[in-house]
């Protein structure tokens, strides 16, 4: 659909579609429940407990609420559900395997290697999952990461050099142990490749980021020639990213790969504040949400103005930075559903964006993690933390939830 196709985030009839009545209500419940920052904090502190110590009712509880709310299920299997109902509203999926790795060393990572090989394949026999995501710290050890971007931040240069020149200096064992992070993770994206499915790098902190960086961006020049399979994904809550996206859509055009570019705002924003200060060096992140705003949407802008070369994903929540999407592409007569450029917002939140956005004929995904219980505790409390502190998103969710229900009770 092209012209000035109006597209509005307020339509909750395509938004809650899929959900039944009494779904509409545990979600009403459980947002209500988030908007009260002592009971979120309380949750934060006992959940995890509860877990760990196994007390009764705790994983049927979460699994009643909060889970089913922003988790797929347990199994492939029981998330295959959740995707065919979501393929029925053309929404795809990006699928996510919950772990976030290596309490078990090697076999750890080579496990978590396999797990996600399984997906990867899953995915390619389901018509609507185009992507899954991965966590390098699912492959490789947090503290070699660490050392390795220590190194790489005291080195000069470009980032590939930089990479470069610590790798040659790596002693013998750790060169050895990142030689087998590499070979997973090339593993998965050869069987992505094979099978069409795109694989989707995540974030990480900024004391790991750089060496994630350098991989995901060998992995694109070695798989992103013809088509897109890799995405980096960019945190432009950090004031250093806008450049970031540029550079690397340098190195993309020298190199002659599509440069595959996940946005989003970003999810350690006090972790990363709170260690800034407590070490004593320059906080890494934005003074303030309008300049991560202002980065965002010039970074979208940036995409939108290279798509020749750059696959996008725009990845927000944020109304106004998917509606401005959509109207750079109508300005420059692009097909909304563009082969390089993709729309998503996670599962059981922002259900007017998705929808809304696939009713105009984008191409749009839900993020859908899946897993055991007690391995997407830290997703979940992440949401929970996230749903309370995030400028009012909880008042916006129960607000359109509202709006929904007085419109079937009105039929």
């Amino acid at each position: 659909m092209n012209g000035n196709h109006f597209i509005s985030f307020d339509n909750t009839e395509y938004a809650f579609a899929y959900k039944k009545n009494s779904e509409l209500t545990n979600a009403h419940f459980l947002f209500s429940a988030m908007g009260k920052p002592w009971l979120v904090n309380l949750g934060l502190k006992f959940t995890p407990l509860a877990i760990k110590w196994k007390l009764p009712f705790t994983t049927p509880v979460i699994r009643n609420t909060i889970f089913k709310q922003f988790v797929g299920g347990e199994t492939l299997a029981e998330t295959s559900a959740v995707a065919k109902k979501l393929g029925e509203y053309d929404v795809q999926v990006i699928l996510d395997y919950g772990v976030e790795g290596g309490d078990d060393g090697e076999h750890g990572f080579d496990h978590s290697t396999e797990e996600f090989i399984r997906v990867i394949e899953y995915a390619a026999t389901q018509a609507n999952i185009p992507f899954m995501s991965v966590k390098v710290t699912g492959l490789a050890r947090f503290g070699l990461l660490e050392k390795m971007d220590q190194l790489m931040s005291e080195a000069s240069g470009t980032l590939m050099r930089r990479y470069l020149s610590v790798i040659e200096n790596l002693p013998a064992n750790e060169k050895e142990e990142w030689h087998r992070v590499r070979v997973r993770l090339m593993r998965l994206c050869e069987v992505a490749a094979e099978k069409k499915i795109g694989v989707l790098i995540d974030a990480e902190e900024t004391w790991i980021q750089d060496p994630v960086d350098a991989l995901t961006i060998l992995m694109m020049d070695a798989f992103n020639k013809n088509r897109v399979v890799v995405y980096n994904t960019l945190q432009l809550y950090r004031h250093d990213r806008l450049k970031f996206l540029q550079d690397s859509y340098e190195a993309a055009a020298e190199r002659n790969f599509i440069l595959g570019a996940k946005l989003v705002r970003g999810a350690y924003m006090e972790k990363e504040r709170l260690r800034a200060a407590e070490m004593n060096y320059p906080s890494p992140i934005q003074p303030d949400k309008q300049s991560t705003d202002r980065d965002y949407d010039a970074a979208v802008q940036f995409c939108i103005e290279h798509l020749d070369i750059i696959a996008v994903i725009v990845a927000s929540h944020n109304e106004q930075s998917n509606l401005l999407t959509t109207q750079l592409l109508q300005q420059k007569n692009i097909p909304l559903n563009h082969p390089h450029v993709h729309f998503s917002q996670l599962f059981g939140m922002s259900d007017n964006i998705t929808f809304n956005l696939a009713k105009a004929g984008c191409s749009v995904s839900k993020y859908l993690p899946f897993g055991p219980i007690k391995d997407v505790i830290p997703y979940l409390m992440r949401r929970a933390e996230e749903n309370s502190s995030v400028g009012g998103q909880t008042g916006r969710e129960l607000g359109l939830i509202k709006k929904e229900v007085a419109r079937r009770k009105a039929l």
